[in-house]
Formats: structure tokens, C-alpha cells, sequence
């Protein structure tokens, strides 16, 4: 007999199928298990700095090179701290705050603090 996944909604283990549904017995939850896999299975994008540490949201970073800000004379020292990193993906992979303007920077510019 094949072991049923807990409630996804109050995690106890007392489930038992309807038709293509799971059903919690404790809670009455119901649920698709094809469509609760395929969302497990989604890929999270990860990003990691100059030292290959994995970064997370929230995280404060340094940079690691003096970086010269695109479209203004400003450059970024060596050593800045950028805060509440987010992760966000594309040719910029981190969004951050530095000195209390939004900056978006490519990881490999960055180590984690």
C-alpha cells in the first residue's frame, strides 16, 4: 500500500484519496497531489557571490571591486555594503540597497557579510 503525503495545509498524516483529490480527514482540506508536486518541483533560482555562498533575500553583501555606476559619475567603493539583498534573476541577478538607493548588481561583484 502506498504511503500518502500529510496535509499540506495542517501537516497530519491522515489523508486518504477521493477520486483524483486528497482529502485531510483531520482539517477537510483537499488537494491535487499532481498540482502540489509540479509546485515542489519548480526550480528555485539560485545565486551565489565571488566566494560561491549561496545568497538569499535579506542577506547584506560587500562588494568586492570598485564599480562604477551606468549613466552617472558615481562610483562604488570597495567594501560598500549593499542591504536587504533580493534576489531576482536576469542579467542583474541582485537588487539592494546602497546608501539608500536601489541598485541592481550582478553577484559575482558581491561577497556575503
Amino acid at each position: 500500500m502506498p504511503t500518502l503525503p500529510p496535509c499540506p495545509a495542517c501537516g497530519m498524516e491522515n489523508t486518504y484519496p477521493d477520486g483524483s483529490q486528497l482529502v485531510c480527514a483531520d482539517c477537510g482540506h483537499e488537494w491535487d497531489p499532481k498540482a502540489a508536486a509540479a509546485e515542489a518541483g519548480e526550480e528555485r533560482l539560485e545565486v551565489r557571490d565571488a566566494n560561491g555562498n549561496l545568497l538569499q533575500d535579506g542577506d547584506d553583501v560587500v562588494l568586492v571591486k570598485d564599480l562604477k555606476v551606468k549613466g552617472s559619475s558615481l562610483t562604488l567603493k570597495q567594501g560598500t555594503k549593499v542591504r536587504n539583498l533580493r534576489v531576482v534573476g536576469g542579467d542583474h541577478d541582485v537588487e539592494g540597497r546602497v546608501d539608500g538607493s536601489p541598485m541592481q548588481l550582478k553577484a559575482i561583484y558581491l561577497k556575503k557579510v
